[in-house]
């Protein structure tokens, strides 16, 4: 995927906002580069307003008057120029300075991240934040006020749900107490599964030769239902070059007290994933991949729903697997990403299962081009909102239905990741079924 030049904070297409993810609208280093142009520009009108006024005073001594020039005229045009090119240097002064905020949010949050492996780098990442907030005292304002906007948006319409008997509502944004409380919504650097899981078998259920995804709705509509729980898609390039994309689903069986039967996509293993230990669902999409002829360090992309997208997460840090691109919708988790890596993130702020994962981090996670695309699911209060309507699959294929029609320079730079999978030779699809064995 090409990388994004666009300042722009956020973009809105109808309901839809698209950032960086958390109080971060775009890379730091992008911002600045723009800073630095516009205040390029803002020179030549410097420039420009210079050579009018020594002109203007050129034409108004007696040995060069010329009764033809409206030296009242030029005077006027040689301002305008001045307070063109002083707005063009106020905007690029302003944005630098939002830039420089913006990098105190990430090394305040990054800060906190790596207390729990590295306490030097945390001790680092903090004395760089705390110098350039003694350097100019309004950065940390800025930040705070980033962040702060960020945490007052990130659970919109989470407390207006169907209320028939009034704790519904307080129940729905408890969850996001349990992920803020908790910090168990950001899988950081070093929180490795630890433990051991139950023992599942994985069996091809369907094979398939379909066309590549050509949109993100697409792809998300390739997430398996019926009997199937993953699927994985080995894309034969030119050359003979191969790679994948797994599709992981959501919970299958919701019911507490089921959990721990055949049914590995249960509350038993959504809990396992959630406090990070192994659960019989990533076990399972392990195995699937193996089955499937993945070897360690092929590359494997994922896109994921609800509880797939705690597994995607855990493919993406900890697995023996190259996962470039990751795709999720409505994950109760967020990783941390590395700089290679780009995560496209669909969130429902009125979602009680994306909660879960408290809005992410503050300073985003992955890539440049990644970013997280937002909206309230479904506004209107109903009996819909007892099913979680607003965390089903369909509801968000139409958020990404959104995506795919936005003109945000962000959403339209993954065309090129599906044009990439487009030109594959041939495409083998194999759909596997999992149960626990025990």
């Amino acid at each position: 995927m090409r990388r994004i030049t666009s300042a722009e904070a956020s973009t809105n297409a109808g309901e839809l906002e698209i950032d960086h993810g958390g109080a971060i609208a775009v890379d730091t280093e992008q911002l600045r580069e723009v800073g630095a142009r516009l205040r390029t520009v803002a020179s030549r009108f410097a420039e420009a307003r210079e050579a009018v006024r020594r002109a203007q005073a050129l034409l108004s001594s007696p040995a060069q008057a010329d009764p033809q020039v409206d030296l009242g005229a030029l005077r006027r045009s040689g301002d305008q120029v001045g307070k063109l090119g002083a707005e063009i240097e106020n905007a690029g002064a302003g944005t630098l300075l939002m830039a420089d905020a913006f990098e105190v949010v990430e090394l305040r949050a990054q800060a906190e991240a790596l207390a729990l492996t590295d306490a030097a780098a945390a001790n680092e990442a903090q004395a760089r934040a705390d110098e350039l907030v003694e350097a100019d005292a309004r950065l940390g304002t800025m930040a705070d006020w980033l962040v702060a906007g960020w945490k007052r948006q990130r659970f919109d319409g989470l407390g207006d749900q169907y209320d028939p008997d009034g704790p519904l509502p307080s129940v729905f944004v408890a969850s996001a107490l349990v992920g803020v409380a908790s910090g168990l919504g950001k899988v950081r650097p070093g929180m490795v599964l630890s433990g051991a899981a139950d023992p599942v078998r994985v069996t091809p259920v369907k094979t398939t030769t379909p066309n590549a995804p050509t949109g993100l709705a697409a792809a998300f509509r390739r997430v398996p239902g019926s009997t199937a729980q993953v699927a994985v898609e080995k894309y034969t390039m030119v050359g003979g070059a191969t790679r994948y994309v797994a599709y992981i689903a959501g919970t299958r069986n919701s019911l507490p007290w089921q959990a721990g039967e055949s049914e590995p996509w249960d509350m038993k293993s959504n809990v396992e994933l959630y406090q990070g230990g192994p659960s019989a669902s990533y076990q399972a999409t392990l195995d699937a991949l193996t089955a499937a002829g993945v070897e360690p360090g092929d590359r494997v992309d994922v896109v994921a729903h609800s509880q797939g997208g705690m597994i995607a997460a855990r493919l993406a840090m900890e697995s023996a697997f190259e996962v470039s691109v990751m795709m999720t919708a409505g994950s109760p988790t967020e990783p941390s990403l590395t700089d290679d890596q780009t995560l496209l993130q669909l969130r429902h702020t009125d979602d009680v299962v994306s909660a879960l994962a408290a809005g992410g981090s503050a300073e985003g996670t992955g890539s440049p081009d990644s970013f997280t695309a937002s909206r309230v699911g479904d506004p209107h209060g109903g009996i819909q909102d007892l099913r979680l309507q607003t965390h089903g699959l369909e509801t968000y294929v139409a958020t990404a239905e959104m995506v795919d029609a936005s003109d945000d320079p962000r959403a339209e730079a993954v065309d090129e990741y599906w044009e990439e999978l487009g030109e594959a030779v041939e495409v083998e699809r194999i759909e596997f079924h999992a149960e626990r064995a025990g």
